[in-house]
């Protein structure tokens, strides 16, 4: 089953990391401290692991996987966390990103945050 989630607020801090080409999502219960560089979104269940070729809505655009870091998939499971980088990179550049090929997304609250299983 694919993951379907939707935005549900944006921290102050997210156009900060938008300038290094990443975006960093948690499950809207996450502290307060980590909810200020997040984008937050809705909980759901995460049934199977998000590998290359994987697709990901943000802000009603589609972007490819091009990698996944080793640490991604458990923390997404577990508190709906990773780090979306814009590269298009075949190699993670840390255990935490998901890779994702295209330009980065304009993202607001009650956008979609979606992982289509391939």
């Amino acid at each position: 089953m694919d993951f379907k989630s939707t935005v549900t607020a944006i921290g102050e801090l997210v156009a900060e990391f938008r300038a290094e080409g990443v975006i960093i999502v948690f499950n809207n219960n996450a502290p307060p401290e980590l909810a200020e560089m997040s984008v937050l979104h809705t909980i759901v269940s995460l049934d199977r692991d998000v590998k290359p070729d994987d697709v990901v809505i943000l802000g009603n655009k589609d972007y490819v996987v091009t990698a996944v870091g080793e640490e991604a998939n458990y923390t997404l499971r577990k508190m709906g966390h990773c780090t979306f980088k814009f590269s298009g990179l075949n190699t993670p550049e840390s255990p935490g990103h998901i890779e994702l090929k295209g330009n980065m997304p304009d993202i607001k609250a009650g956008d979609p945050f979606e992982i289509l299983f391939t």
